[in-house]
């Protein structure tokens, strides 16, 4: 089994003529982790991932692997491994000398490399497409290669850049458990770029939530989604609300709110509002509400909670919740 190391970026940054993609971050991962950078395009997030595997320089700052600064060195001597969004498979070349070609260009004669090499593919249940060419391939098989050649070099951290992003979704959930379980049985840092919130909460223990070249927040998926520190947080995960009372903002969670009709007895802060729409989503159904003063907001009920009430687009409503399970947010 691979040695693990921990991850710190200490000052981070990376500038692009006058543009600040990645500004001055500082990030501890522990040994073991599996870490989801996630954020819209253009966040930092991928660039933070290239120049921890060293094929972007940093402009200022430390990457440190272990005990070891990596900043100036080559990507071959940052004991890391990056999994390419393309998967960037060689065409010419079978399964099998694809997932060995790192180990060739060390000079490991032919038979060792290609006995790691089918350990590995063993290891991503596809030691029998080793004679096939990647072309022969399903986008899901391509991606299991990838993975296998990046573990060929024993690395202590291995970066995965979109790596579920060219897969239809299906297939993207199958191998979101297959990725979380190789991570389990290997122990080995992971590193993951991702733009999808459900991506990000189901497979890290540590979400780095970035914007416009910063960490906005980070923390345990359960910690981020249920306690939102800033506007951007709250609206990028989804399933929040943002109200504002009394000059203070509020992220409120969708299956939080609670609706009531104009003559019921509210208990707790409240306001007024009309339905715009009544979405059935299989297992909830979405009220959308434009609220007095307040902008679009809307209600997560279950089935037998939207049955009871059965409100209809135009029907002028409350929306209420209790005050303890809003989380109040940085302005």
């Amino acid at each position: 089994m691979p040695a693990t190391a921990a991850l710190e970026l200490v000052q981070l940054s990376k500038i692009f003529g006058t543009t600040t993609a990645v500004d001055a971050i500082n990030l501890k991962i522990p040994a073991g982790s599996y870490c989801c950078l996630l954020g819209p395009s253009g966040c930092g997030k991928t660039s933070t991932l290239r120049m921890i595997a060293g094929h972007e320089a940093a402009s200022s700052g430390d990457i440190i692997v272990g005990p070891k600064n990596v900043t100036d060195l080559p990507p071959a001597e940052r004991n890391t491994s990056m999994m390419f969004q393309s998967y960037a498979l060689f065409p010419h070349l079978s399964v099998l000398d694809n997932v060995a070609f790192a180990l060739k260009m060390r000079g490991v004669a032919k038979a060792a490399r290609h006995t790691e090499a089918r350990r590995l593919l063993e290891l991503v249940d596809m030691q029998a497409y080793a004679a096939r060419l990647p072309g022969q391939l399903s986008g899901g098989q391509q991606q299991r290669v990838a993975l296998a050649r990046a573990l060929i070099t024993s690395p202590q951290i291995l970066l995965l850049d979109e790596p579920l992003s060219a897969l239809d979704p299906f297939l993207r959930l199958r191998m979101r458990t297959e990725l979380k379980k190789l991570q389990r049985e290997l122990g080995i840092t992971f590193i993951h770029v991702t733009h999808s919130q459900d991506e990000a909460m189901a497979l890290a223990n540590i979400v780095v939530l970035m914007n416009a070249g910063r960490i906005e927040q980070q923390g345990t998926p359960r910690d981020i989604f249920n306690h939102p520190r800033t506007e951007f947080t709250a609206k990028f995960i989804g399933g929040h609300n943002v109200i504002v009372v009394a000059d203070q903002a509020f992220a409120v969670r969708n299956d939080r709110l609670m609706l009531k009709r104009p003559h019921d007895v509210v208990d707790g802060p409240s306001i007024a509002g009309t339905v715009s729409e009544v979405e059935y989503q299989g297992t909830y159904v979405r009220v959308a509400i434009v609220a007095e003063g307040r902008g679009d907001i809307s209600a997560q009920l279950t089935e037998s909670q939207f049955d009871a009430a059965n409100y209809s687009v135009g029907e002028a409503i409350i929306a209420t919740w209790d005050a303890a399970s809003a989380s109040p947010l940085d302005s």
